[in-house]
Protein backbone atom coordinates (compact mmCIF):
# COMPACT_ATOMS: atom_id res chain seq x y z
CA UNK A 1 0.00 0.00 0.00
CA UNK A 2 1.36 3.58 -0.72
CA UNK A 3 0.25 6.58 1.32
CA UNK A 4 -0.30 9.88 -0.78
CA UNK A 5 -1.86 13.41 -0.40
CA UNK A 6 -5.17 13.59 -2.52
CA UNK A 7 -6.56 17.32 -2.64
CA UNK A 8 -5.05 18.35 0.76
CA UNK A 9 -6.31 14.50 2.54
CA UNK A 10 -4.06 12.02 3.44
CA UNK A 11 -5.30 8.66 1.71
CA UNK A 12 -4.02 5.31 1.28
CA UNK A 13 -3.88 3.59 -2.40
CA UNK A 14 -3.16 -0.29 -3.77
CA UNK A 15 0.65 -0.10 -5.11
CA UNK A 16 1.44 0.25 -8.67
CA UNK A 17 -1.80 2.76 -8.65
CA UNK A 18 -2.25 4.96 -11.85
CA UNK A 19 -3.62 7.63 -12.11
CA UNK A 20 -6.43 6.64 -14.24
CA UNK A 21 -7.13 3.96 -11.93
CA UNK A 22 -7.58 6.63 -8.84
CA UNK A 23 -10.01 8.30 -10.70
CA UNK A 24 -12.08 5.35 -11.20
CA UNK A 25 -11.83 4.63 -7.60
CA UNK A 26 -13.09 7.96 -6.84
CA UNK A 27 -16.01 7.72 -10.27
CA UNK A 28 -14.41 10.86 -11.70
CA UNK A 29 -14.55 10.82 -15.39
CA UNK A 30 -11.32 12.17 -16.79
CA UNK A 31 -12.89 14.14 -19.61
CA UNK A 32 -14.00 16.57 -17.04
CA UNK A 33 -10.89 17.10 -14.94
CA UNK A 34 -7.49 18.65 -14.65
CA UNK A 35 -5.17 16.72 -12.77
CA UNK A 36 -1.79 18.01 -11.15
CA UNK A 37 0.77 15.68 -9.81
CA UNK A 38 3.93 17.02 -8.00
CA UNK A 39 3.17 20.10 -8.90
CA UNK A 40 3.15 19.34 -13.02
CA UNK A 41 -0.10 19.16 -14.80
CA UNK A 42 -0.84 15.82 -16.30
CA UNK A 43 -2.47 15.51 -20.17
CA UNK A 44 -5.00 13.44 -20.55
CA UNK A 45 -3.15 11.03 -22.54
CA UNK A 46 -0.48 9.97 -20.14
CA UNK A 47 -2.99 9.07 -17.16
CA UNK A 48 -2.59 5.11 -17.59
CA UNK A 49 1.08 5.84 -17.90
CA UNK A 50 1.50 7.78 -14.63
CA UNK A 51 2.26 5.03 -11.86
CA UNK A 52 1.65 6.98 -8.16
CA UNK A 53 4.42 6.20 -5.39
CA UNK A 54 4.77 6.70 -1.40
CA UNK A 55 4.45 10.21 -0.60
CA UNK A 56 2.77 11.89 -4.01
CA UNK A 57 0.34 15.21 -4.02
CA UNK A 58 -2.02 14.57 -6.53
CA UNK A 59 -4.72 17.80 -7.14
CA UNK A 60 -7.88 17.29 -9.04
CA UNK A 61 -10.30 19.61 -10.33
CA UNK A 62 -13.87 18.66 -11.59
CA UNK A 63 -15.51 21.17 -13.81
CA UNK A 64 -19.07 21.20 -13.41
CA UNK A 65 -21.34 22.91 -15.72
CA UNK A 66 -24.10 25.81 -14.78
CA UNK A 67 -25.38 29.28 -15.82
Amino acid sequence: MAKIQLNGKKVVIKNNCSLFELLKKYKLSNKKVAIEHNGAIIPKGSLKKKYLKNDDKVEIVHFIGGG
